[in-house]
């Protein structure tokens, strides 16, 4: 016979699970209506929180991506009409790439980010300001306890 806390368990790992897949579909939909792709807005993202401008090698590891997979998202931004992003060739490091938000880049992120923020707007208008704080408080504490508290294990070996 399960015990509470293993039903507890697999209840929370089927809602974390729909939770995600529901999240990443809405995402997906959400930014190919502006034309990106979700790893291309994150790309964006990563840049507009590093001042616009980053190595292709450390967006890779931001992202847990290779050089390589990040090269072709960021050859990708750059073809767009207008760029995206520009490449540029690292001063201090001739090896190195660095990746440049173009101003288009930047009006775009905004744009993106001004609508996803007006989707959870009507999302928390449709709550009480109980249970909008319920909702924060409860994933500000998943974030503590997981995201900060808990290491990811690696059992690719």
């Amino acid at each position: 016979m399960a015990q509470p806390v293993d039903e507890d368990v697999m209840r929370v790992w089927a809602l974390l699970f729909e939770i995600v897949l529901d999240g990443e579909k809405r995402l997906a939909s959400h930014f190919a209506m502006h034309n990106l792709t979700t790893p291309q807005f994150y790309v964006l993202k990563t840049l507009v929180e590093h001042g616009g401008e980053c190595s292709i090698g450390q967006i890779a590891r931001i992202h847990g991506l290779t050089s390589a997979t990040m090269t072709g998202l960021v050859k990708r931004l750059e073809s767009q009409t207008p760029p995206l992003v520009l490449r540029q060739p690292d001063d201090t490091d001739r090896r190195s790439v660095r990746v440049i938000l173009t101003e288009a880049g930047q009006e775009l992120f905004a744009g993106v980010q001004t609508s996803l923020l007006e989707y959870v707007r009507a999302l928390f208008d449709m709550l009480s300001a109980d249970e909008r704080h319920t909702i924060i408080d409860y994933l500000s504490r998943y974030v503590d306890l997981v995201v900060r508290g808990m290491p990811m294990t690696d059992n690719a070996n």
